[in-house]
């Protein structure tokens, strides 16, 4: 061998390893067993028994019958992922397809949280409970929750994410204007006694609570998470729709329902050209491991406009009442 293909071997070398040690420190995920290739969305995790869960979006099978449906990995450190199940159809009302899932922990059971799919405006929120965080029951009013058709929402209801607050729990949802272009964000109430069944909940504001305004969001605000830091609520929601590119921002509220934006740019934007998450960061899950009390923004990306999807997290730290990359 020349000296110069042992240089260039070497330098190859030296690349691959920094990429392998990268991937090996940041999380990167995706389940490839519906399309062989890799493809999962919407990622939400919950602590459940001492292990992470995470639940994610999987796209349909082709040339078969069904739609979306919902993924299952567990972890131990919030890195390394392995999928464990898929939560089947069960319902009439999931034949067509079902996915964005959030979650909550409440009284030993995973409570999970997910929209109906492929229906247009008729799409709805539904609930579901497991003792074992893997094989669900469906709440039996399924679905519990959409808007009626108003002169601000078509009344379609996605990306559930439900959060107790003072003395009520909140359903945060994404709708589309009358004329289905303009995506937003609603929110809904139960209170705290609930079985998440539909009777229980109601608009807690008739019109949407955050719209895309800013340049950057453009037809799109969705994909709400929220956390609470010292008696304010923060949600992390994604501007724009998908691989426009979609990018992550924040907005801030004191009681639930009225909220103002904390940044005027993205908080997570699109990766550099190059880079895994060029098409976007997206679908934002905003976790906080209670034990550690370390928090870990979980989003989508991709670089190939979306031929494959990506979930990976990155810390945040909290400063002045205000949340911040971990450099």
């Amino acid at each position: 061998m020349t000296k110069k293909l042992r240089i260039i071997g070497l330098a190859c070398l030296l690349y691959c390893s920094s990429i392998g040690l990268l991937w090996a420190q940041q999380m990167m995920f995706a389940d490839s067993s519906r399309l062989g290739r890799p493809f999962s969305k919407d990622p939400h995790v919950v602590k459940f028994e001492g292990r992470f869960l995470m639940y994610f979006s999987i796209p349909p099978v082709p040339d078969q019958p069904g739609g979306w449906g919902i993924g299952i990995a567990e972890s131990s450190d919030l890195i390394h992922w392995e999928k464990i199940g898929t939560v089947a159809a069960a319902e009439e009302y999931e034949k067509n397809g079902f996915c964005a899932p959030g979650a909550l922990v409440k009284d030993g059971k995973v409570h999970l949280f997910y929209q109906t799919y492929g229906n247009g405006s008729k799409d709805a929120i539904c609930h579901a409970y497991s003792t074992d965080g893997i094989h669900f029951t469906r709440n039996a009013t399924n679905p519990i929750f959409a808007p009626k058709a108003s002169n601000w929402s078509n009344g379609r209801a996605i990306d559930a994410e439900v959060y107790a607050f003072k003395d009520h729990y909140f359903l945060y949802f994404a709708t589309r204007d009358p004329q289905g272009e303009i995506q937003m964000q609603g929110v809904a109430e139960a209170p705290l006694n609930t079985d998440f069944s539909r009777d229980d909940w109601t608009l807690a504001k008739n019109e949407s609570i955050l719209k895309p305004e800013l340049g950057w969001e453009g037809k799109c605000v969705e994909g709400a998470s929220i956390i609470e830091r010292k008696g304010k609520l923060y949600m992390f929601y994604a501007g724009s729709y998908n691989n426009a590119p979609q990018q992550i921002g924040v907005a801030v509220s004191e009681d639930g329902i009225n909220w103002r934006r904390v940044f005027d740019q993205p908080f997570l934007p699109n990766g550099k050209e190059g880079e895994w998450n060029s098409s976007e960061s997206g679908h934002p899950h905003i976790f906080e491991d209670k034990e550690t009390g370390k928090t870990y923004l979980f989003y989508q990306g991709n670089n190939d406009h979306g031929h494959t999807w990506w979930l990976s997290n990155v810390e945040v730290k909290w400063k002045k009442g205000k949340p911040r990359l971990k450099n």
